[in-house]
């Protein structure tokens, strides 16, 4: 059997996303999922636990602080699509506020006849009287952008509009946009964002919106920005050059571009007097990871003069920060725990530091929200593995409030979180999560409910990409779906992630991409020496970049694991650029028209290793018809691969959804049944 190529993949036509012939496949293959899976006896019940979890009234309803009000987008059981609201602080603090409907998706869905996807809404600030509205259509990543009127409650009549498109919009002032969006040839890059940056004014053509700044065909997208901050506005453009690489620019009234001249591979951005810069490479002798502020002002006149907010070391790393009126909000991880300091900078450019709040081990702590114009206020989340949420309200400096606590999804007793520290073939220690009962190799009781002696199913998680921390968090699926019925849930922080900041992550970049495969193996024969499992109860899960980790699993690894689920994968590394949003993934993984890392990609790439003599674990593939980010044709081409060379697949492919692989929580239900189904088949 021959291994299929660019040229010769005889798999092509599934690339065909509405293609009838293609279409007529993989409705023969959830078919044949929903056989296996959907007619199994305890599927429903599942499904009826999980679709309450995602429904229940008494979730938190994280907010948005926008003026007086905060926002909140919501779904349950009544309001499938979901509702965009606000209510005020003090109805907040209620157990039921009353809330302001804004907008009623189910009720738009259904006079419009659209499977509508909230998308989010940009508010012009700091007025917050209008909104633009952006929709999508059955969860994909483009979106329709419309003009609400929040007074009204209703959309502008011949206000701002655009058609579908992977759009950038926000507002300069009550008439006038900044946008970049799909107008025609070379509107776009090769990645399919926008290339252009236009000012677009209340009532003119969109097509001849004055261009104001363009980035190259080869750049992924380019961007403009007002900083509309009282007594410090100004605009921004910005351009892409990669996923991690790229320059920004001061934008002058007179139309002049002013670069910031700052290394491209470092984050970058001004907050009213400050320049804050994060580095990803080692500069003006600070090492890579070190967080920095400038006097902006200063900086432009060619001052370097750097204050060093935070230095990581070998087991600390940046997490993220948020401004508050007075104080910079920083949070940063320490073996993935967080820490969260607050940083106040006084006039004579000096900062001072102290603790904002004591994070129980193994937990997160994350900032919601802040209002960086007005207050010192802060909406501050902690929760862990075993922890609900409890999201807290303060003033920096002042007292602090519980606002809302959610109730605990699934039964904790005799449950436990351990850290512990795999060793990759390369000496490096790699951190992950075990949650469930107390298995070890010594066998003791975990509680008097869980008692174990030894090994039991494991589902194991990873990602290890593009820089992404996978950190505790309280997973109410998982919970049910998974821990409650004995099984162990692991969390793996490969490298490839951020756990320990940009060098973890460029260290699987690339060529170095297999450092990531090694790390999670690692994982999965510390899990069976511990005792915590066997290979035949050891399930493996991850999603989109993760789901090109469970293919290389699959393929290198397959001895390791009793079943794996691949959701919204990326498994064909020689086309992935040439679908959808590829392109914009080359600085990850590296350019398969590159004769220099042809080879790397071709060695990486599941879709071209799997042989029919290999025996592998069942597999389980899932995407999404309008997935616009990975292209379904990764799952649908590697599903149609293994069915040829005889190997045990199924296929899930949902019509709606997008790249979450859900547009509501009726499919989320029935995605995560489909899952947990599967996984407690094979591995009990």
């Amino acid at each position: 059997m021959t291994t299929p190529n660019d040229g010769d993949d005889p798999y092509l036509w599934l690339e065909e996303i509405e293609g009838e012939t293609a279409l007529e496949w993989v409705a023969a293959r959830n078919a044949e999922t929903a056989a296996a899976l959907v007619a199994d006896p305890g599927f429903a019940a599942l499904k009826e636990r999980l679709r309450e979890v995602l429904d229940a009234s008494d979730r938190i309803p994280y907010t948005v602080r926008r003026g007086a009000f905060l926002y909140n987008f919501w779904r349950d059981a009544e309001h499938v699509r979901g509702v965009w609201r606000r209510t005020t602080l003090e109805q907040y603090r209620k157990d039921a506020p009353e809330w302001d409907v804004l907008l009623d998706l189910d009720a738009l869905a259904a006079a419009e006849d659209e499977k509508w996807v909230w998308a989010g809404a940009r508010v012009r600030h700091p007025d917050h009287d209008l909104a633009l509205v952006c929709l999508s259509r059955d969860g994909g990543d483009a979106v329709v952008v419309r003009e609400f009127d929040l007074a009204t409650r209703a959309f502008v009549e011949g206000g701002f509009r655009v058609p579908e498109a992977k759009t950038r919009i926000g507002w300069i002032d009550a008439d006038t946009v900044f946008i970049g969006t799909d107008l025609g040839p070379g509107s776009l890059t090769d990645a399919g964002y926008p290339r252009t940056v236009r000012r677009w004014r209340r009532g003119t053509p969109l097509e001849e919106a004055e261009t104001v700044f363009e980035a190259e065909a080869g750049d992924v997208s380019a961007s403009g920005w007002r900083d509309t901050t009282p007594g410090f506005e100004r605009d921004f453009v910005a351009r892409s050059l990669d996923f991690f690489r790229g320059e920004t620019y001061l934008l002058t009234s007179d139309g002049t571009l002013v670069r910031i001249d700052v290394p491209d591979d470092a984050d970058a951005y001004v907050h009213r007097r400050h320049l804050i810069v994060s580095l990803k490479s080692d500069w003006l002798g600070e090492p890579t990871g070190s967080l920095l502020a400038f006097d902006f002002e200063a900086f432009l006149a060619g001052d370097r003069t750097a204050t060093v907010l935070f230095t990581p070391d070998e087991r600390t790393a940046p997490a993220g920060h948020s401004w508050t009126r007075h104080h910079l909000i920083l949070e940063t991880m320490r073996d993935v725990s967080t820490c969260v300091e607050v940083l106040t900078p006084a006039a004579d450019g000096a900062w001072t530091r102290t603790p904002l709040a004591d994070v129980p081990a193994l937990s997160a702590v994350s900032v919601v929200d802040t209002d960086p114009d007005v207050s010192d206020e802060y909406f501050l989340d902690v929760s862990g593995f075993l922890q609900p949420s409890t999201l807290h309200r303060g003033q920096i400096g002042g007292d602090t409030e519980i606002l809302k606590q959610a109730p605990a999804r699934f039964d904790a007793t005799g449950l436990t979180v351990r850290q512990f520290f795999a060793v990759s073939p390369d000496g490096t220690r790699v951190p992950y999560f075990v949650i469930g009962p107390d298995r070890d190799s010594t066998g003791p009781d975990s509680g008097p409910d869980r008692a174990v002696t030894g090994p039991g199913p494991a589902l194991l998680y990873g990602y290890g990409g593009f820089e992404v921390s996978l950190t505790p968090f309280y997973g109410a699926v998982t919970g049910r779906a998974w821990l409650e019925r004995g099984g162990t849930y692991v969390i793996a922080n490969i490298r490839g992630g951020g756990e320990y900041g940009p060098d973890w992550h460029q260290a699987a970049r690339g060529a170095h991409r297999p450092r990531a495969f090694e790390d999670f193996a690692a994982v999965a024969r510390d899990l069976v020496a511990r005792g915590i499992t066997t290979p035949a109860m050891l399930g493996a899960e991850g999603g989109s970049n993760g789901g090109l980790l469970m293919g290389a699993m699959l393929t290198r690894y397959p001895e390791l694991f009793g079943a794996i689920v691949a959701q919204v994968p990326l498994l064909d590394m020689l086309r992935f650029h040439k679908l959808l949003a590829g392109a914009s993934w080359i600085a990850e993984y590296g350019n398969p028209d590159d004769e220099a890392d042809l080879p790397h990609l071709r060695a990486l790439s599941p879709y071209h290793q799997l042989a029919a003599d290999r025996v592998y674990p069942p597999v389980l593939l899932m995407t999404s018809t309008r997935d616009d980010r990975v292209h379904p044709g990764h799952a649908r081409k590697t599903a149609a691969r293994l069915r040829e060379l005889g190997h045990r697949v199924l296929f899930h492919e949902n019509v709606g959804g997008g790249h979450a692989g859900a547009g509501d929580n009726e499919q989320a239900a029935h995605n995560e049944a489909l899952v947990h189904t599967f996984l407690w088949q094979h591995l009990t």
